[in-house]
């Protein structure tokens, strides 16, 4: 058993957590340097953006369920055998944690008095269901300038319209991809203009996951691969088009490019495995943990909580979350979120 990646925050508020993240230096640096042209613009805040509570949005990308599990591979503690939560962390625990010192309610192991933080996503969200999770956190007050809020939505679109096919083109399904990807930048600008600095995350390129791969491979109509590329794309495209653009309150990470280049070059990466889920079959999520992994690779690579990308076929490992949450964290820093 293993305990996993652990959160660590130095006295700058940097990233620590270890051999199996810096293994992925190199990588994080060019997710950042693309983050930033990604960004509604790339000039250095005056002063540091420093949030006082980051709260997420979006589907089970961003969960931790009251048991404290996630839907990625969940650590153990390697002398109780216990779930611990805060180990492999969380896209958004090493965004909130490890960049800015700043928990969530669900997983606070240290009990840090009172945190602010919070989770609004929900499993299985899709973009319609973004409205009402918004809706529930301005009931509770207004947003500010020092609220970070994140937003990671838009998979389960992505699937339920290609699940359409071929009952529907897909040129139809593609148009209706950028169409919800646009109302997506609604709720996100939505959110920018009620006073929060916003990041949002780019759907990932479908057709690389392991479940666009058993697509492909079980389909010979067209190139279903493909289609799901494309879909995502269009999403993103849509996303992207419609976002306020005036620099300074939203933020872009790009999960479809750190995904492309994981899969092109997983080594360069810290990865030895970017195509089969490390998650055993019978262990769906959140069931997985570090002790329901599945068999060696071809290759014969153990499977690995951080070491392989994916967790199961759609969602990412603790190694993915690692990378995306360093991606997402060097944004926050970058974009001129400061004043």
């Amino acid at each position: 058993m293993t305990s996993g990646i652990r959160i660590a925050v130095d006295r700058a508020g940097s990233t620590a957590p270890g051999a199996a993240w810096r293994s992925r230096g190199a990588a994080a640096a060019l997710l950042a340097a693309a983050a930033a042209l990604a960004g509604c613009d790339g000039g250095a805040p005056l002063t540091p953006f420093e949030p006082t509570r980051v709260l997420a949005f979006g589907d089970e990308a961003s969960v931790i369920d009251p048991a404290g599990r996630k839907y990625t591979v969940n650590a153990l503690n390697a002398t109780t055998g216990q779930l611990d939560c805060a180990a492999n962390p969380l896209w958004i625990q090493v965004l909130a944690t490890s960049r800015f010192g700043l928990v969530f309610p669900d997983c606070n192991p240290s009990n840090v008095a009172n945190p602010t933080s919070r989770i609004l996503a929900v499993p299985g969200a899709r973009v319609a269901d973004v409205a009402a999770q918004i809706d529930a956190q301005l009931a509770l007050g207004p947003l500010s300038a020092k609220d970070l809020v994140t937003v990671f939505v838009g998979l389960h679109d992505v699937i339920d319209l290609y699940r359409d096919y071929p009952a529907s083109s897909a040129q139809v399904l593609s148009d209706a991809a950028e169409a919800r990807g646009a109302v997506l930048a609604g709720q996100v600008n939505r959110l920018a203009t009620a006073g929060a600095r916003v990041l949002v995350v780019t759907v990932p390129d479908l057709g690389l996951t392991p479940f666009g791969r058993a697509e492909r491979a079980a389909n010979t109509d067209i190139d279903r691969s493909a289609l799901l590329t494309t879909l995502a794309d269009r999403f993103n495209g849509g996303l992207r088009t419609t976002l306020i653009n005036d620099g300074r309150r939203i933020g872009i990470v790009l999960a479809d490019v750190l995904v492309r280049n994981v899969v092109q070059a997983p080594a360069a990466n810290g990865f030895v495995n970017a195509i089969n889920a490390a998650c055993a079959t019978t262990a769906v999520l959140p069931d997985c943990n570090t002790n329901t992994l599945g068999p060696a690779d071809a290759a014969g690579n153990a499977a690995s909580a951080t070491l392989w990308f994916w967790a199961d076929d759609l969602q990412p490992s603790a190694g993915g979350h690692a990378l995306l949450g360093t991606a997402a964290a060097n944004r926050a820093s970058n974009n001129p979120f400061g004043s």
